[in-house]
């Protein structure tokens, strides 16, 4: 059964309709889990949670992705309510990892900037004593333990932060 509920608000109950066969040997789908999605104009799709068998329903709270000027632009503003049935394994997302693209990509972004800093600040110039072959145009190189003090650096760093969690 699929409700969809909107506080204050009525919305369409005849809006999905599904035709079951053999409606009498249907009990649950195991292994299978729903997420559940929001896609607001002009936005990229907001992950809300999952409805499996172990939790059946659930109340999504809303963080708007739209400003307060975008929304007086656009009075009469319709969202998406999206839904993926998905195997648990795929469908399961841990609490805090709920990560949104925008968010991940602006963590992709400032890890490697750290790491292009990181590294940078160990880099020397090569010169003709290290018999490099190319043009002769000036080079800078970076010893490869950089590239592993950074990584056990930052492995060290997430491990402190969950055990602060």
């Amino acid at each position: 059964m699929f409700g969809c509920i909107v506080a204050g608000r009525l919305v369409d109950v005849n809006k999905y309709v599904f035709e079951l066969p053999e409606a009498h040997l249907i009990n649950h789908l195991p292994g299978y889990a729903a997420t559940v999605h929001l896609l607001w104009p002009n936005k990229d799709w907001q992950f809300l949670g999952v409805l499996s068998n172990d939790k059946p329903s659930a109340i999504f709270r809303l963080k708007s992705t739209i400003s307060p000027e975008e929304a007086a632009q656009m009075p009469h503003m319709n969202a998406e309510l999206g839904i993926s049935i998905e195997p648990v394994q795929a469908a399961v997302v841990p609490a805090g990892q709920q990560v949104s693209p925008q968010t991940a990509q602006a963590f992709a972004q400032k890890t490697l900037g750290n790491l292009y800093e990181y590294a940078m600040s160990f880099a020397t110039r090569a010169d003709s004593s290290m018999g490099l072959i190319g043009s002769g145009a000036p080079v800078q190189v970076l010893p490869t333990k950089v590239f592993d003090d950074w990584y056990n650096n930052l492995l060290r760093k997430i491990r402190r932060i969950q055990q602060i969690r």
